[in-house]
């Protein structure tokens, strides 16, 4: 490629960023489960939602579907991170299927906090996205209709009780903007002054680090890149926890080749975070890329250190060769 200038830029990365402990786990049962069965493995919706992280995966043999009845019999099948509705292994042991569950433990903590409040007779609300598929799979833990969700300020302002004889708690997606979500759960206590919170954070310890890692990055910088898929929602978040930080310039790039140069071009700082599903690959090749056009100088801004790591299911824990 053609050295346009060599003009000084400043890139500061903040960590933590990228893979978290959710993440890293669901890739790792896929791939193990590629060693210790052999390819094909089918999984059920992206493992991740990060393109790179699903297209190298394929390569290694595992098979990506949308459904169960798009699963061959005698083959492994694996639920994704998100977590998936109860209907979904149920369907799984109909068929006499073979499944490995890749839900993050963070994930499956919500869905437990949602049987709890079901036996402690309270009505339950779902702070959360319309139809992402951590969504689809927490609301999917009860009957339909036991949980009602609720995506924003208004719609918390304007919710309506069904049954007063019940008590009332709220959960959230493990993935929400923490300030936005805040101000919907101060609404719901103001109207509601008994609603039963989760016993512990259900934003995960991932999302809230990267957004206030962003926080700080966006006083320092005049741009930003937030490398991720635009179907991640926690790689959205940080998009408009940036702007709403103050930095002028945020913008969404997948890898590299989606760098937007021209917008770029008067920022002589430039901040770069990733994702929870986006790999330390990615981060490194944008890096390169600008080196390849400027006079770089990158510095990390540790604001966090993450020490997370998940256990893998058991089937999976043995070494392959085994």
């Amino acid at each position: 490629m053609e050295i346009m200038n060599r003009e000084k830029r400043t890139l500061l990365l903040a960590a933590p960023r990228g893979f978290c402990a959710g993440v890293d786990r669901a890739i790792q049962i896929v791939e193990r489960a590629l060693e210790k069965y052999g390819a094909p493995v089918y999984v059920r919706h992206e493992i991740v939602h990060n393109r790179f992280v699903v297209e190298n995966l394929e390569k290694k043999g595992a098979v990506f579907v949308d459904e169960l009845a798009d699963v061959p019999k005698g083959v492994p099948v694996i639920f994704s991170a998100h977590g998936v509705a109860k209907s979904v292994p149920e369907e799984a042991e109909s068929r006499a299927m073979f499944y490995i569950d890749a839900t993050c433990p963070l994930v499956s903590k919500v869905h437990r906090e949602a049987e709890r409040h079901e036996r402690d007779n309270h009505e339950i609300i779902l702070i959360g996205h319309r139809g992402h598929p951590e969504v689809i799979g927490t609301m999917g833990q009860l009957a339909e209709g036991q949980i009602t969700l609720v995506e924003t300020a208004d719609e918390a302002r304007a919710f309506v009780q069904k049954q007063s004889d019940k008590g009332l708690a709220y959960l959230t997606q493990t993935t929400l903007s923490v300030d936005e979500t805040r101000e919907i759960v101060d609404i719901l206590k103001e109207r509601f002054p008994d609603i039963q919170a989760p016993r512990k954070e259900d934003i995960c310890y991932a999302t809230t680090n990267r957004q206030a890692a962003v926080k700080i990055l966006a006083d320092r910088c005049d741009g930003m890149l937030v490398i991720g898929a635009p179907n991640s929602s926690n790689s959205m978040r940080l998009v408009e926890v940036a702007e709403k930080a103050g930095c002028a310039k945020v913008e969404l790039v997948q890898r590299a080749t989606d760098i937007p140069w021209n917008c770029l071009k008067d920022a002589r700082t430039i901040g770069i975070t990733a994702g929870a599903s986006a790999p330390e690959t990615l981060v490194e090749e944008v890096v390169s890329a600008f080196s390849e056009r400027y006079d770089v100088t990158v510095e990390e801004i540790v604001t966090n250190q993450e020490q997370v790591v998940f256990k893998m299911p058991k089937i999976l824990e043995t070494e392959a060769a085994e």
